[in-house]
């Protein structure tokens, strides 16, 4: 029996089906979610063409560690019912605001997406931007007289249901769409901001052909991902989209920011503040990071000691925290430190210069540990392994520590005040190695 058509999806990429398409199969197999997904491929060049080949299904693999144990799931998504290309066949997909079915929209269009493009007309077929092909549909959907969708915006910005939403009324105003829809794509539609936590690896090109072999079919729109998920969603849609009752680590809530304060000092804060220090170590993933006592001992110091303390001592934080270990030590991805250490002083500004402050602000003292993650920072970029933008290499390749804290505009603010400690390790590491600059900072007491 064919399921209704419920969800219209902009893109088709690896991530949406390793994380969205995966939730809506689960509770489909489960018998909570009667309907299947639409893909819209939201540029010109995408990938819809090979989805279709294979009747829009695939395989997903999941594999990681879960409470100690090492999980390797497989599930086959059926869950979308087609595709269509509005760059090819633009009135295929302005038919789709016809169906009354259709209640939810899932978006990621990657972090541009979401851009409001001045140029884009109304009459174009389709309008460039996804925001303007989006109020397009919205639009003929109002002229219908039909109900508004929930919007679920996965692109990786903050606050990234209220930006849209910014946009598509942005276009209302360019293409002078009257205040009467306006106040529909308001009052009838929930742009719900959310935030997403899952590897997606993608297409397991050095494992296909043995993938393949383990299930007995070819599958050129094969997925892989770690087993962890999260998704953190602004609002409450719980009763049409039963995604917790199903079982899975989903967050309806009225504020997603303390999530991604979280996600981003404690998940992406010890990715920076790790890998620096474990390069100039010579080692060359996150896994191999894992495996070595000094560089583990000192994560789990910046993490348990310093982080948490600071954004919240709590039971979510620290389960947080050794959901983060378990995802480090996934056997199944390589994560390159070269490749996490891709533009590392806005990272640092980022993620973990917030949480030195604050720790400082809360306890009278800097914390040792991240403290010695930003010497390790300056030390990295005197190598030429340091990949960032050529003002920012230059200069950390030839200033003197006192200077690089002062520059404001790498920091938003001079950080002079960290300047015994900083050249305190740096010294260390830079005149006795690594090694030896672990065993000390190791050996630090708070």
């Amino acid at each position: 029996m064919e399921r209704k058509e419920t969800v219209i999806q902009f893109g088709e990429g690896g991530f949406l089906r390793g994380f969205v398409d995966y939730f809506f199969q689960k509770l489909t197999d489960k018998g909570l979610f009667d309907g299947s997904v639409v893909v819209v491929q939201p540029i010109a060049k995408g990938m819809c063409d090979m989805l279709m080949k294979q009747n829009c299904e695939y395989n997903l693999f999941l594999r990681g560690i879960d409470n100690g144990q090492v999980v390797d799931e497989h599930t086959h998504i059926s869950v979308i019912s087609r595709c269509v290309n509005p760059y090819e066949d633009f009135e295929g997909y302005m038919k789709l605001a016809e169906n009354p079915d259709f209640r939810f929209i899932v978006s990621n269009t990657t972090e541009a997406g979401i851009e409001f493009v001045a140029g884009n007309r109304f009459t174009d077929t389709p309008a460039v931007s996804f925001p303007g092909k989006l109020t397009q549909l919205l639009y003929k959907r109002f002229q219908l007289g039909l109900r508004g969708f929930i919007i679920l915006s996965c692109e990786l910005i903050d606050h990234n249901g209220e930006e849209l939403e910014k946009c598509c009324l942005q276009y209302a105003d360019l293409w002078e769409l009257g205040e009467d829809f306006k106040n529909w794509l308001k009052n009838e539609n929930d742009f719900c901001s959310t935030l997403v936590d899952r590897i997606v690896t993608g297409f397991p090109r050095d494992e296909h052909a043995a993938l393949c072999e383990r299930i007995g079919e070819q599958d050129n729109m094969m997925d892989t991902a770690e087993i962890f998920h999260l998704w953190v969603i602004q609002g409450n849609h719980e009763d049409e989209l039963p995604l917790q009752k199903a079982g899975y680590n989903v967050v309806w809530t009225d504020n997603v920011d303390p999530y991604k304060k979280r996600k981003v000092r404690i998940l992406n804060g010890a990715h920076t503040s790790m890998v620096l220090g474990a390069r100039l170590y010579g080692l060359e993933t996150v896994g191999e990071c894992m495996k070595d006592p000094k560089v583990s001992a000192l994560l789990k110091k910046c993490i348990f000691e310093e982080i948490i303390p600071t954004i919240g001592d709590t039971e979510d934080n620290r389960a947080f925290g050794a959901a983060v270990l378990e995802r480090f030590s996934n056997p199944f991805i390589r994560h390159l430190l070269l490749s996490i250490a891709l533009n590392s002083v806005s990272k640092f500004k980022a993620r973990v210069l917030p949480t030195i402050l604050e720790y400082k602000e809360k306890t009278g003292n800097y914390p040792h540990a991240l403290i010695f993650s930003l010497a390790a920072l300056i030390a990295f970029y005197r190598t030429d392994e340091a990949n960032d933008g050529e003002e920012i290499m230059s200069f950390m390749k030839t200033a003197s520590v006192a200077d690089i804290l002062k520059r404001t505009d790498y920091w938003g603010e001079d950080l002079t005040e960290l300047l015994p400690e900083v050249e305190k390790w740096y010294r260390l590491i830079t005149e006795d190695g690594m090694d030896k600059a672990y065993d000390a900072i190791l050996a630090e007491k708070d």
